[in-house]
């Protein structure tokens, strides 16, 4: 039996809807699994013996803070909202008696912090130093809370009492803050050696063996310090530009912000009836992009077979593999001959182990893969191929059962012996879908250092988040899209998109990032209202950021925006003895 108790101010909760929650296993894996909420107990029942933890929507918002306004000292500036954030517990074991989920919340945020305080090579940050006080601050309370579990009234609760929920929270707290400036500071000491190059060549002086003395300006090498590929090429800045966002306000903002445009080819866009294709809208971006702007094409992906990419007519053919194995096959070679002298980098596949539409065995998603992958090997043989990772976290792998992990679907492709040139990585915040929950800095970058693993490059394909809350469809709270730092707006959006993107171009595996979408339109993508541009044509901060991102990757020099993200004094927060 494993179950956590949760506290409603000073009593056990009476009601809750549990969003975005899910089993998480070793190494980040989901795992099948329910979860639901009883008497104040959130009971998790899973498929396997082996120890899982609990990955949850936790609100860290102002009514939250007031839970434990005694334990802050008054005289001091209180502590700033972070959000309402997917957080995760550490693996635990069954046991007779419940867990409190406040606790061991704070105690895997703490677990992550030192785990990457070690990896990023960051432990002699002296004492004095912000991050070190905040967790400090954090371990305190921590400390505190495992303390005050037995007292007075903890019988009623399990052996927990209030104030152990209380300081368990304030630790959670510190925690989260402590990780998010963590992964900025490492973000900007590590971005000038990225995009100068000056950090490629220390990791091929430190790689015995490095490449021939004619590669060394191109060829990955191994990472002497840590996981993953350190590459040569400054990282690139670009925007998705959907058929419909073509006008000319885009054209300006693309031209001004971005180094490459991405042209999504959704098969129900390009073959609305089946053998009848409608190139012209799709036509007008590219050809835009290599006569005017002549800056380089990403396409794709071609393949993605989630409900809004997919034509009606293809339905028919969901139940007949060897039919729509033929039709990808035709479809791949269709586009790919159309675009072949303008696209650089193709997107093949998209979302394939998510396995959400049309349902495919393992078998199957490999030979799909491998037969789109071939189709541009055959026709483009210099063009960039890229596999596509829809949903990183994997959540939806705890409830779709015939899916593959992300990671295992990834690791299958190699050993398969199906040759990719890099993984595309989808992040997307805030939306009221699976996987599209809300996280933290930390939590987004050690995220991507998971995935670094895989050694080869990563592309952020697409990173987005709303300019404002969406709401969660009716009949479905549990997927509350949540937010970041305050409910989203334009002004948290554009500040998303300072951190994520620095984050991500600082990490030397990383070759690209690209935004959501340039204009918002009438058919939304995957991150509704994400739009650098308003549906009135109206610019958001976001793009003025997007263009700061771009110039501060060219001089290897990091965003001033980002600076200002972590502000906070720990001497703010301080505890009472």
């Amino acid at each position: 039996m494993l179950s956590f108790l949760i506290f409603d101010g000073d009593r056990r909760a009476t009601s809750r809807v549990l969003r975005h929650a899910y089993l998480v296993g070793p190494d980040g894996v989901p795992v099948a699994g329910e979860v639901h909420f009883e008497d104040g107990l959130v009971h998790c029942v899973k498929a396997t013996a082996e120890a899982v933890g609990l990955a949850t929507q936790v609100d860290l918002d102002e009514a939250t803070l007031a839970e434990f306004a005694g334990e802050i000292d008054p005289d001091q500036s209180p502590l700033r909202p972070l959000g309402s954030l997917t957080l995760t517990t550490c693996l635990l074991p069954e046991r007779k008696t419940p867990y409190l989920l406040s606790l061991e919340l704070a105690r895997h945020q703490i677990m992550l912090l030192l785990n990457k305080l070690e990896e990023w090579q960051l432990f002699d940050l002296d004492p004095s130093h912000p991050i070190m006080r905040t967790f400090e601050a954090a371990r305190s309370s921590f400390t505190r809370s495992l303390v005050a579990q037995r007292k007075d009234g903890a019988g009623e609760h399990f052996g927990f009492s209030v104030e152990s929920h209380r300081l368990a929270l304030l630790a959670l707290w510190h925690a989260v803050e402590a990780g998010e400036q963590l992964a900025l500071h490492d973000a900007t000491r590590r971005f000038g050696p990225r995009c100068n190059g000056t950090g490629y060549d220390a990791a091929v002086e430190a790689v015995q063996g490095g490449p021939p003395a004619g590669a060394r300006g191109t060829t990955p090498v191994a990472n002497p310090n840590g996981t993953g590929v350190v590459l040569a090429t400054r990282p690139a800045v670009g925007c998705v530009a959907s058929p419909s966002a073509f006008s000319e306000a885009s054209q300006r903002a693309m031209l001004n912000a971005c180094d490459f445009v991405s042209v999504p080819m959704r098969w129900v866009d390009l073959e609305p009836n089946e053998g009848q294709y409608a190139y012209s809208p799709t036509d007008r971006w590219i050809e835009w992009a290599v006569r005017t702007a002549r800056i380089p094409v990403a396409g794709g992906p071609v393949i993605d077979f989630s409900p809004e990419c997919v034509p009606e007519w293809l339905f028919i053919w969901e139940n007949d593999y060897e039919t729509l194995r033929e039709l990808v096959y035709e479809h791949m070679k269709a586009v790919v001959t159309r675009y072949r002298r303008t696209v650089s980098r193709w997107t093949v596949v998209s979302g394939l182990h998510a396995n959400s539409n049309f349902k495919l065995s393992f078998e199957q998603m490999m030979d799909l893969t491998r037969i789109c992958v071939l189709v541009v090997r055959k026709l483009h043989s210099s063009a960039r191929i890229q596999v596509e990772i829809s949903q990183p976290w994997g959540e939806y792998y705890t409830t779709s059962r015939g899916s593959l992990p992300p990671m295992l679907y990834a690791e299958m492709l190699a050993q398969a012996g199906i040759h990719v040139d890099s993984i595309g990585l989808r992040l997307t915040m805030g939306t009221p879908s699976t996987g599209g929950g809300t996280r933290d800095l930390l939590t987004l970058s050690a995220m991507l250092d998971r995935y670094a693993a895989l050694e080869r490059p990563i592309a952020v394909s697409l990173a987005g988040a709303p300019s404002a809350t969406l709401p969660a469809a009716d009949g479905k709270p549990e997927l509350a899209p949540g937010w970041w730092r305050s409910p989203w707006s334009e002004s948290s959006q554009a500040d998303w998109l300072s951190a994520a993107m620095t984050i991500a171009l600082s990490k030397p595996f990383v070759e690209s990032v690209c935004w959501a979408e340039i204009a918002d339109t009438p058919r939304p993508g995957p991150v509704p209202r994400s739009g650098l541009l308003a549906r009135d044509g109206h610019p958001r901060p976001a793009l003025e950021r997007l263009s700061d991102i771009r110039r501060a990757a060219q001089t290897a020099t990091p965003p001033e925006h980002v600076a200002s993200l972590c502000v906070l004094d720990p001497s703010a927060a301080s505890v009472k003895a």
